[in-house]
């Protein structure tokens, strides 16, 4: 019968408390390998036991599949310890993982399997949190509010980025935003910047990754909003404040004869008895001057 990887994977996953990279299960198929190694050599004897039969070249050395075999509970586990491929490469692992999630996605089962910035693990399935909190006594979850999810995002493509760049981009304060994202560990301190004051900046954290439901931050959907060039523009431009930006650089509909180059030729005024003699305009008192 031939090695099934997928019933082993399996197994490790429900085992592990911790997620499973694709190099913990390779070091687990080497560890097996070792220990099999070891059982197969034979232990050092006396001399005088073993003269004899070491001087005719006879020794007995159990084989590996014996060794396996007497570890049997049954007929089924020839196909979890027979043949067990000294290599497993990372194109089978995936392979085999996506499998089993396929399987489990299938079969609607209470379980997922999701592969996140450190490894493959097996969670509940969203539909049944409620009766997980019941079980650990845990509160409803807070949703995040709408300024701290704008300024998780900040952080997430300016990273690392301090308090006061981040309120330069949303123009205002980020204390308490910050505040829950730190509680939610979804942010973390990463240092100060080398500036006046040396602020702290934040930068996001594994767990933000899970939450959002991606492997890396190279997997950010592309944004033209919050792009590193166009957020770079906006913080040198709140630093160097210059004159306000005119309707057409932001975007805005002209209206009619803006926007264009102005008539700058030289305009004569005529001075005659027709415009002296002229009512007075905006309720001004004619000039005396004019009248005599």
């Amino acid at each position: 019968m031939a090695f099934n990887l997928q019933k082993v994977l399996k197994a490790l996953l429900l085992s592990s408390n911790q997620p499973l990279s694709i190099k913990d299960i390779q070091s687990a198929f080497t560890r097996y390998h070792d220990t099999l190694a070891k059982q197969t050599t034979p232990a050092p004897t006396d001399a005088d036991a073993t003269g004899e039969a070491a001087a005719s070249g006879i020794v007995a050395e159990p084989a590996a599949e014996e060794v396996v075999e007497s570890h049997f509970e049954g007929a089924d586990d020839a196909e979890l310890y027979l043949e067990v491929p000294s290599l497993v490469t990372s194109a089978q692992i995936r392979e085999t993982m996506d499998a089993i999630a396929a399987e489990l996605r299938t079969a609607g089962d209470s379980l997922l399997l999701i592969e996140g910035a450190n490894g493959y693990r097996l969670v509940t399935h969203p539909r049944f949190a409620r009766w997980v909190r019941v079980l650990r006594n845990d509160p409803p979850p807070v949703k995040l509010s709408q300024s701290a999810l704008e300024t998780l995002a900040v952080v997430a493509y300016r990273q690392p980025v301090t308090r006061g760049e981040i309120e330069t981009i949303r123009g205002v304060s980020a204390e308490a935003g910050l505040s829950k994202l730190l509680e939610r560990e979804l942010i973390y301190i990463v240092g100060r910047a080398d500036l006046p004051g040396r602020p702290i900046q934040y930068g996001t954290t594994d767990q933000f990754l899970e939450f959002i439901g991606i492997k890396s931050l190279d997997e950010l959907p592309a944004s033209d909003v919050l792009s590193n060039r166009q957020i770079d523009d906006w913080l040198q431009t709140a630093m160097n404040p210059a004159k306000p930006p005119a309707d057409a650089e932001m975007g805005l509909p002209l209206e009619e004869g803006e926007g264009q180059t102005p008539n700058l030729e030289e305009v004569v005024v005529e001075h005659g008895p027709e415009l002296e003699a002229a009512p007075a305009v905006d309720g001004q008192a004619p000039d005396p001057a004019k009248e005599n």
